[in-house]
């Protein structure tokens, strides 16, 4: 018998969520990454859907804490750091899974600038 350890996907919180993160906002066949919000610590498919569901403000995440895991793929269930995100030219390091490239867009919304 062997010893096998099964990591659990962190929680994501949104709008008719799909399997890979995918909201009612956001839901391309890109758009596979969910963002833990600063403020609360937890994963939502994004902004809107925490703007919508959680009882508080959103912040962003300050550049001191950019070595912090924010973002999960979808696809895999990785997490990476923001540092890690923002240099993987939208690509899962760990399984390479495209991302949607246009959500660097919208970086401002989560992570200082």
């Amino acid at each position: 018998m062997t010893d096998t350890t099964y990591r659990l996907r962190p929680v994501v919180h949104g709008q008719s969520l799909d399997p890979q993160t995918r909201c009612a906002h956001w839901h391309s066949e890109l758009d596979i990454i969910a963002l833990k919000m600063r403020c609360c610590s937890t994963y939502y498919a994004c902004r809107e859907c925490h703007d919508e569901l959680a009882d508080h403000p959103a912040e962003v995440w300050p550049k001191a804490e950019w070595d912090q895991a924010a973002v999960l793929c979808g696809a895999c269930g990785h997490e990476l750091s923001v540092a890690e995100y923002l240099a993987c030219e939208s690509q899962c390091p760990a399984c390479r899974a495209r991302f949607n490239p246009g959500c660097h867009k919208h970086s401002h919304l989560y992570f200082e600038t």
